[in-house]
């Protein structure tokens, strides 16, 4: 089992803008003054530059454009309805947002089948929407696929029952806890466990004092800690600028590089910058109108393709 890969599926934007329907429990939202046109315009120069970054690392980068078919503000995140497992298995899951249901395409399958990646089989999750439980793919899920632990942070974004279904199907161990941001001086779910932890191969960024139970706290350490990771600690005030919301990546010749944004790289601490770069480089790209607008970061922009190839 690999724990990164070198290829990423992006959905590049047309419609981008704050989406209503996710502003509700995503609290890293906010408006913009400024004409809906504009806020995507400005989404598609970032997203543009993040991919060009990224390709010049030699990481295989499969941009797909969003469809004008429907209203998709939020399409650039397909981390969140979709993953790739390398069995052959894809996983398609629940969405809070109605708005978001319409992301979900068939024809991304047939053109990743094109691209010579092999899918055996569709594990789909998404009839749960009908009882109202959601599970939003790798946003809601982080997955140590070496030692086969999924960890997860509750929210109305995350049912419980779920992930412990999407776990006995994929064969993780259930790493279960609250992870709570303060809003309006009271403690409120994170909407979404990768804006608050990421795992690398040999590493582990984490929001630990959004951990508010000290024996969830303690249990998630203990996880980390006996898969041999170093656990490279941000604090609320960090992951407030997406310093949690990061992804390693192969780039050319294997080479490992930890993903993330602008502005994430910009909170972190010369401490913490070089315990990461003690592991890896650092590729970071500005998304400044993606993640005031999307709430969301680097990692939520990239679905990681584990498939295998054809031969």
């Amino acid at each position: 089992m690999k724990q990164t890969t070198n290829s990423i599926l992006m959905i590049r934007p047309i419609h981008f803008r704050m989406n209503e329907q996710t502003a509700v429990n995503n609290y890293f939202q906010e408006e913009l003054s400024l004409k809906n046109t504009e806020i995507n315009k400005k989404a598609q120069e970032e997203f543009d530059a993040y991919v060009f970054k990224l390709k010049s690392f030699g990481v295989e980068v499969i941009v797909i454009s969003d469809t004008e078919k429907f209203d998709t503000p939020d399409s650039i995140f397909p981390n969140n309805w979709i993953s790739f497992h390398a069995d052959g298995s894809v996983g398609l899951y629940p969405m809070f947002a109605e708005n978001r249901r319409l992301e979900r395409r068939e024809d991304i399958l047939t053109t990743l089948e094109e691209n010579g990646f092999v899918i055996e089989n569709v594990i789909d999750y998404t009839s749960a929407e009908e009882e109202d439980l959601y599970l939003e793919g790798t946003g809601s899920i982080i997955l140590d696929r070496v030692n086969r632990k999924a960890y997860c942070a509750l929210s109305a974004r995350a049912s419980e029952e779920l992930f412990i279904e999407f776990c006995e199907d994929f064969e993780y161990t259930p790493v279960v806890f609250v992870a709570n941001q303060t809003v309006e001086d009271k403690r409120a779910p994170i909407y979404h466990t990768n804006v608050m932890m990421c795992i690398a191969e040999t590493f582990a960024v984490i929001c630990l004092e959004t951990i508010d139970d000290t024996s969830e706290r303690k249990n998630v350490l203990k996880h980390l800690k006996e898969d041999g990771k170093q656990v490279i600690e941000i604090s609320e005030a960090q992951m407030h600028h997406f310093a949690g919301n990061m992804l390693q990546v192969k780039g050319k010749d294997n080479e490992l590089f930890l993903v993330m944004s602008q502005a994430a790289y910009d909170a972190l601490s010369q401490s913490q910058i070089s315990k990461i770069k003690n592991h890896c480089k650092i590729i970071s790209s500005s998304l400044e109108t993606i993640e005031t607008c999307g709430g969301g970061s680097a990692r939520c922009m990239m679905a990681e393709i584990f498939l295998p190839k054809a031969h």
